[in-house]
Order: structure tokens, then sequence, then C-alpha cells
């Protein structure tokens, strides 16, 4: 069986490493508790938030304990690492209600039963009452102002004649390493992950357990994911893909990992699938010797929807995607339909009737009145209730599923939807 270094290596998830020997025979010889952060900057997680997800479930998988740290604390100061100018501070009652759901989301990755059992933290805990005095006299006095403005994160900023730093973005790299320090002394934590921008602010936190603890503890980071052309990964559109329901729905979560590019594919299933890589070696073979089945994406949109909607969810993206592709929409529910008015397809609330040449304007498929009247005319259109062909037919309330839904397609591929006003 392999180390668990050796497979984040495998599956291209190890970008750097603190004393890689001495971290190999550290988790080798015991089970030990590892850790990585999580800030609320925004009130959901994103797909990007997967890889140190995935990563503390392979720990845990391997026999050692995942801590997942909320920043209820951190959030309130906000990481400059990988950004070029200060974030926006947002408000306590803000931030509080956006760690709830964060710890909620984490909560769905890891196991909290068993002898490996994990647990989710908050570093408000233990930050809320550190006063000032004690924060700079126990931890700031062990911080090298001349180390700490070399890191990349710091540096990059100073570096920067129309931004600058704050001092308290400067102070963050503080309370991230006293989180260590904090983990360490409540848990025995020995491991702390995160992505490769992180790095300077993690090994501060391993220079800190050593100098006051007198103890080596290890740093591990991810690589920072992109796609194949350089792209930054999980944005699609403009927008970013989030791991709640009700910011994407499960069906345009699914139709994200359905439709990344032959190229990606394989580097994704690695990362994320939890099955054996040999086993996905044989998948990738395959997707290879016959791309337009689409083998990597399918198996790869489905495990990543069942991992973060569960199997109700997986069944309704699939559901969705099927009567989408073949045009047979009888087949969705007042939920399905629900849901695609959210994000999946472009929609638009009428009256009791409206022409059908104006409701193809309103949803995207077409980009003027006279356009949508030559589609009709020329058998492009079709509603659920099959093919339209007459220019002057008006869309009625009689006609719409559950009393409310009409979906026009153009083409085969290209779908619209009209809301009726609840009555």
């Amino acid at each position: 069986m392999n180390s668990i270094l050796t497979e984040l290596k495998t599956r291209r998830m190890l970008a750097q490493v603190s004393d890689e020997n001495a971290l190999q025979d550290h988790l080798e010889s015991d089970s030990r508790t590892v850790y990585c952060g999580f800030d609320p900057t925004a009130p959901n997680l994103h797909i990007g938030n997967l890889v140190p997800l995935i990563a503390l479930r392979r720990f845990q998988l391997a026999g050692h304990s995942p801590i997942a740290l909320v920043g209820g604390a951190t959030g309130l100061i906000g990481d400059p690492s990988g950004k070029t100018e200060e974030r926006q501070l947002n408000s306590p009652d803000v931030v509080d209600e956006w760690v709830k759901r964060i710890e909620a989301q984490v909560s769905q990755f890891i196991d909290f039963t068993g002898s490996f059992a994990g647990r989710v933290v908050n570093n408000l805990d233990w930050t809320a009452t550190l006063s000032a005095i004690k924060l700079m006299r126990d931890v700031g006095k062990h911080f090298s102002v001349n180390a700490m403005i070399n890191r990349d994160a710091v540096r990059s900023r100073l570096e920067s004649e129309s931004t600058g730093i704050s001092f308290t973005e400067f102070s963050y790299m503080l309370l991230q390493a006293n989180d260590y320090l904090e983990l360490h002394r409540r848990h025995r934590c020995t491991i702390q992950l995160g992505g490769s921008d992180q790095w300077g602010n993690i090994v501060s936190g391993v220079d800190l357990i050593r100098r006051i603890e007198k103890t080596q503890v290890f740093a591990a980071t991810f690589p920072l994911i992109t796609t194949a052309d350089g792209r930054k990964f999980g944005k699609t559109a403009g927008n970013a893909i989030w791991l709640s329901a009700d910011r994407t729905s499960p069906y345009v979560f699914y139709q994200f990992w359905y439709n990344v590019s032959d190229d990606d594919a394989p580097n994704y299933l690695m990362m994320f699938s939890f099955r054996d890589t040999e086993e996905l070696a044989d998948v990738i073979h395959e997707s290879r010797s016959h791309p337009e089945k689409r083998i990597g994406q399918r198996l790869l949109a489905e495990e990543m929807t069942r991992l973060a909607h569960g199997e109700d969810g997986l069944n309704a993206a699939r559901r969705m995607t099927e009567a989408l592709f073949t045009g047979d929409v009888a087949i969705l529910s007042k939920n399905d339909l629900q849901e695609l008015t959210r994000d999946g397809i472009e929609s638009a609330v009428i009256g009791e009737t409206l022409p059908l040449a104006e409701a193809l304007v309103n949803v995207g498929l077409a980009e003027s009145n006279s356009r949508a009247r030559q589609l009709i005319k020329s058998g492009a259109i079709r509603t659920h209730r099959g093919l339209v062909e007459d220019v002057f037919h008006s869309v009625t309330r009689d006609e719409a599923l559950y009393g409310r839904y009409h979906l026009i397609r153009r083409g085969r591929r290209h779908w619209g939807m009209l809301i009726h006003h609840e009555t």
C-alpha cells in the first residue's frame, strides 16, 4: 500500500513539503493529526476548495485524524496571499453567518466517527480572548520582520506602487501561525496543509512551534490548479462553481465536470476521484481511445456531484441532463424545473400569455422579434409540446408544465424557460 505522500504525488496533489523524509517517517510511525484552514471570504466554499477538503479525507482514509479549521477570527482580518490589493473587511455578523455555513459544508467531507474521527474548529474560540499585548509578547517576538517582508505574499504587495499592505493584513501571518500552535497544544496536530500560496504562512507556524515547543511539525501544500490552457480552475462563463446547492445547482455542478476538456479530465480524475489510481489509469486510457464517449468526464461528473450533493442531487442532475439532451422534458419533476430556473438555463417571468416570438427574445434565444419569427418559420423552435411553425403562436398558462413552466428549445442544444406568475 502506498504511503499518503506517495499517493498525493501520484495524484499531482503535492507542491511543497517541509523535510519530506522526516514527514514520511512521522506519518508511518503513528497515527497523526493534520489540519487545513478555510477562511469565510464568501458565504460558501467553491470547487477550488475541493483539493484541501479531499486531501483531508485522503489523510483520514490513510489512518490519520483531520481537522478542518474555519477562520472566524482570520476571516475578520484578511489573508494577503494571492491578492494584489486589500480585501474588503466584512462585519463580524456577516463573518459569523458565513462561518456557520462553511462549517456545515466542510463537515460533508470528513468522518466524525471511528478511530480517526475528524473535527471542525473555529479559530475565534481562542483568538477572541487573545489580547494584543499577549499576541505581541508571546507570538510576535518570535517573528523577524526581515523574514516576514520576504514572504511572497507580503513582498509582492510591498513592491506594488499603488496598493502596499496594511498592518492588519501584515499581521495575518502571526494569527495563522498561532492557530497551528493552538491546534498542536490542544489536539497534538503536527501537519498543516494548504494551497501553495499559503507556504509562507504555514512554515511560519512550523517555525513558531519549533521555537516555543521545541519540537518538529510539518507543512505540505497543494499546487495551484489551472485548466490545460492556463485559466483559473473553477470558473465557467466568469462565474464560480460553488459547493452549495443554493448557489450552484447540482445540474450546473454536474455540467461543469461533464464539460471539462479532454486534456483536463485525466488530471482532475487523478486529483478528485477516490478510485484507485490503477483503475483510473484504465479509465483514462479508454477515454483517450474514445473521446467522443466522454467516459472520463462522465465518471468525474458523477463522482463529484455525488460527493457534493449526495445521491439525490446526482439523480436529479442526471435526469435534467438526459431531458435537455434528448428533449424528453416530460421526465422532469416540478422541483427539477424550479432548479433549472435558478441557474440551469435562461428564464423569464411572464403573465398569462406571451407571443412566442417575444418569448424567444426574453430568454436569449433570438436577438430580435424579426429574427425570432425567422427561427419559428424555419422549424428551429420547439416547446415542450412539440414543433412550432406558427409565427403568431402564443404561450399560455393552460399549456404550461405544472401550470407554470414552458421549456423552449432552439435547435438541439439551446434552451430557455418561461415561468408564469404564481396565481
